[in-house]
């Protein structure tokens, strides 16, 4: 990493300070100019598509190609989608999330015992990207590198004393097994064989994954900024244990912004950049953003699971033409995240792809 990534360009500002602060008022540093507010584009009530595990893993075939046909669906026109019967339990969920609302209940000063940088995220932080001057986010966050485990810091990992370093390896790798379950139904419903996009990741000794923990806390003028700006996931799959009583997530379908009702149980999952480069542009990373809310604070837990760094991504050959050419260039991923980090959240995939 170049210089420039190695500290934040201001001091910063823990948001849910400010938000227990009693102010009425956000600071003008969290204000989104008039077109990227909330109300800017018009909400429609949809939901996003449900896809059954168990279905997609039935040994009656004709269970499963619909299950598959409705997965393809979903990648294809709306790059999310709901997962059900995902093996994951209830009771493993929900402590997850308690113990993560528990460490950002603690006292700031202890929290910033795990401050980050921008260098690798991991840590305790409240913004993304380093330009300065830039207009932030309603939210707080916990980023953890999770695999490989050579690259975990276990300084990082909080050790307050109710929180459970085995609960976040458990639960990690549950999440890491669905991950790969989730790969190979994606490379079969491309038409690839059903280990392509895991050898194009790495294979399981290879991939990347990591965790970012998000707290959206209670907001006085929702209206006036974001949880989250809008942007694309820059790796390959996000797995999302939302906040199953705070709806706050919205995918930009079309033209319409549309809020994701969370389904009892169900994780979340969306396509990201890279997949859209192996797969020539058929599956979708879409843009998405956060709202802030004025009720109550919000706690949610995305999961990255990620190529090897160094692997050089490209669409599947399988999947070139001569009526659809390569829509992307070689890249590796490490190269694909500078960008990223250089530019903050919403640098997306044309944008970066443009510019090499």
């Amino acid at each position: 990493m170049s210089n420039c990534l190695q500290s934040w360009p201001e001091p910063v500002v823990c948001v849910q300070s400010l938000a227990e602060s009693g102010i009425r008022k956000i600071p003008g540093r969290y204000v989104k100019p008039p077109s990227e507010r909330p109300a800017s584009g018009a909400e429609v009530a949809e939901n996003i598509p449900v896809v059954d595990l168990e279905k997609l893993c039935s040994s009656e075939s004709a269970v499963r190609a619909a299950a598959a046909r409705e997965m393809a669906a979903a990648c294809r026109e709306w790059g999310f989608f709901h997962i059900i019967n995902h093996g994951i339990g209830e009771e493993m969920m929900e402590s997850v999330k308690g113990m993560w609302r528990e460490f950002f209940d603690q006292p700031l000063d202890l929290k910033k015992k795990y401050a980050n940088s921008p260098t690798t995220y991991e840590g305790y932080g409240s913004r993304l990207g380093i330009q300065k001057g830039a207009i932030l986010d309603w939210s707080d966050y916990f980023f953890l590198n999770f695999k490989p485990s050579s690259i975990r810091n276990p300084a990082k990992w909080p050790s307050h004393p109710t929180f459970s370093k085995k609960l976040i390896e458990e639960y990690g790798d549950e999440v890491v097994k669905l991950g790969g379950k989730v790969l190979k139904e994606l490379s079969l419903s491309l038409g690839l064989e059903e280990d392509y996009l895991m050898k194009a990741f790495g294979g399981e000794n290879g991939i990347g994954a990591c965790m970012r923990v998000n707290m959206y806390p209670k907001c006085p003028q929702p209206d006036l900024t974001l949880g989250l700006s809008p942007h694309s996931d820059p790796g390959g799959i996000t797995i999302l244990l939302p906040d199953h009583d705070v709806p706050g997530l919205q995918v930009l379908h079309g033209r319409h912004w549309v809020t994701v009702h969370p389904i009892p149980n169900a994780l979340i999952v969306n396509i990201g950049d890279q997949i859209e480069v192996l797969s020539n542009a058929i599956y979708k990373s879409v843009k998405h953003r956060v709202m802030a809310n004025s009720n109550k604070d919000r706690v949610s837990l995305a999961f990255f699971y990620n190529p090897k760094s160094d692997m050089v991504i490209e669409p599947a050959k399988k999947l070139v033409s001569e009526g659809k050419p390569a829509r992307f260039p070689p890249m590796t991923f490490d190269e694909y995240r500078l960008h990223i980090r250089k530019r903050g959240p919403s640098w997306n995939l044309e944008q970066s792809l443009e510019s090499t």
